[in-house]
């Protein structure tokens, strides 16, 4: 199926039969019915995912070094399988957090780059509209 005839099946026309708008909440209208977008939030949102990925490895990488020598230290007491146990688990956490800011951080590109591609397509296609009504509305 055609993406035109996708969309039009998934988001129009309304109950009222006018056109459907799609707006996000965090986004302001700029006029009726425009839906603007940039690869700058995408891009921005995939460098913060990178940085809390190497960031949340060198804290899991420095938990190891920071327990040695507990378990001679403290031989014997009940709170070193705890505290082993407790270790085990944050390292598991901290590798399921940086492996999901991986993930994300290559599809956060990927989407600044359809959307920066995806905008520069619409926008060449309306560089041969007839803009005379534009010219004449501004007159």
């Amino acid at each position: 199926m055609p993406y035109s005839e996708r969309w039009r099946e998934l988001f129009g026309p309304s109950e009222s039969g006018a056109p459907t708008r799609m707006t996000l909440a965090s986004a302001t209208l700029s006029g009726p019915g425009n839906l603007n977008h940039s690869g700058g939030p995408w891009t921005s949102a995939s460098g913060t995912s990178g940085e809390l990925r190497t960031s949340t490895e060198r804290s899991r990488a420095a938990l190891r070094p920071g327990h040695e020598g507990v378990s001679a230290g403290a031989a014997g007491l009940a709170s070193v399988a705890s505290l082993t146990g407790v270790l085990t688990s944050w390292e598991d956490r901290l590798r399921a957090v940086r492996d999901e800011c991986d993930q994300l951080e290559g599809a956060l590109l990927k989407v600044a780059k359809e959307m920066g591609e995806t905008e520069t397509a619409i926008e060449k296609s309306f560089k041969g509209v007839d803009r005379s009504a534009d010219k004449a509305a501004a007159r």
